[in-house]
């Protein structure tokens, strides 16, 4: 592993503890709309994915078309559960300030989710200050993860090299997107919230995997030093 100069975190299960409440309102409504689906379904299909970009899957299972109408619902319902549950990964909040401190503020939130969902929870779990005018979207991007535009985009606004970036990741389809920017990208998989597994995490080219968000403040600092 080598030194990293800018740190750029995935936002929904690696920052906040958002994919089973967002998953929960998911599944609700493919139920609604006529896919007899469960949680746990919906997190193996969803996961590091936006529901936009299912749009077929959730035709062909519901055998309606997925219309604005009904993704403005589903943010919406989405948003309620959000404001009344969500919290913060357990170790992300120290995670974030000592990445602020050790990269001279040079961090970044790259998330595929959209922007305003992306906002809204880091407010809640008191990390917005951290990010200020450092938050990206891949909503906002020609292509969002597994494409790299989200992490370069980010890397470019730091003012940073993307081979000089570590990225925290926790789906195969996020640490994909860190590869290809080409950084330096560490798998978070804590083995109670659904998320890939170490070795899934592995194979798709995280250099190291950890298990709990505490961990993280030692790793950087001992491979800053």
């Amino acid at each position: 592993m080598t030194a990293f100069e800018a740190v750029l975190f995935d936002c929904d299960g690696v920052l906040v503890d958002s994919e089973s409440i967002t998953n929960r309102v998911l599944c609700t409504m493919l139920n609604e709309s006529g896919w007899p689906t469960s949680t746990e379904e919906c997190l193996r299909e969803f996961i590091g994915k936006t529901v936009r970009s299912q749009a077929a899957l959730i035709e062909s299972r519901t055998g309606q078309p997925l219309t604005d109408t009904w993704m403005a619902a589903f943010y919406e319902r989405r948003n309620q559960a959000l404001r009344a549950e969500l919290v913060a990964i357990p170790g992300a909040l120290a995670a974030v300030a000592e990445a602020h401190g050790l990269c001279a503020q040079r961090i970044a939130c790259a998330s595929g989710a959209d922007r305003a969902k992306v906002e809204m929870q880091l407010a809640q779990v008191g990390m917005a200050s951290y990010f200020e005018g450092r938050v990206f979207s891949g909503h906002e991007l020609p292509r969002s993860k597994p494409f790299p535009d989200v992490y370069l985009a980010a890397a470019a606004a730091l003012g940073v090299a993307p081979a000089q970036c570590l990225v925290i990741e926790d789906t195969v389809t996020g640490v994909t997107a860190g590869v290809a920017a080409g950084a330096t990208v560490w798998g978070y998989y804590p083995s109670d919230q659904g998320h890939a597994s170490a070795e899934q995490l592995l194979e798709a080219g995280a250099s190291c995997v950890f298990g709990d968000m505490g961990e993280l403040p030692a790793m950087m600092k001992a491979i800053r030093a």
